[in-house]
């Protein structure tokens, strides 16, 4: 259950602002379909997320419980510094087949991002792929919700840059918090 809630809680605060959520954004605004693009999201999410579960849970088991602690608290600081960057508007993309274009550009941007190098460090740390995709899956589908339904209003309607910001100052903490306590292991 720690892998479920902590990669979904991560996941969520991870892509307030960051490039999937933008993506989403520009789609549902240019393609007025937010069901269709929030489908393509979810499928990407999920893929995305397993690959990457599937991998932390597969290196985990080759180096020790010390190891694998440093990388969550690696993946925690990596996501608190990558929250301090400022994003760029992705450009208007096709009209066309949205759940196939979500899919595609969500995927594409979302390889190798803060929140898969999140789910790829918990679900090694608490051993657990599927809750862990899960939770990052859920994290990232309900941080999206918005964007989908609000499109272009949604950086008048929601203060994306404090929930940006809080949510990197809080992964800087856990993430220093979870080095020392790695550290400390004997």
């Amino acid at each position: 259950m720690d892998a479920l809630l902590t990669a979904f809680v991560s996941a969520f605060l991870a892509e307030w602002g960051d490039k999937t959520q933008l993506i989403v954004v520009m789609l549902a605004a240019t393609t007025r379909r937010p069901a269709q693009v929030l489908i393509g999201l979810t499928l990407a999410a999920i893929l995305g997320n397993a690959v990457s579960a599937l991998l932390g849970v597969y290196v985990a088991n080759m180096i020790t419980i010390r190891a694998m602690t440093l990388m969550t608290a690696l993946a925690l600081l990596f996501a608190g510094g990558s929250g301090l960057i400022r994003r760029r508007e992705p450009k208007p993309a096709t009209n066309r087949l949205p759940v196939v274009t979500a899919f595609i550009l969500c995927l594409a941007a979302s390889l190798g991002d803060r929140t898969h190098f999140l789910t790829f460090a918990l679900a090694g740390r608490f051993d657990s792929a599927p809750l862990a995709a899960a939770g990052a899956s859920a994290g990232v589908f309900l941080a999206c919700v918005p964007a989908a339904l609000l499109g272009d209003r949604l950086a008048t309607t929601v203060p994306v840059r404090a929930i940006r910001y809080v949510g990197a100052g809080i992964f800087l903490i856990a993430g220093f918090i979870t080095a020392v306590k790695a550290l400390q292991l004997a």
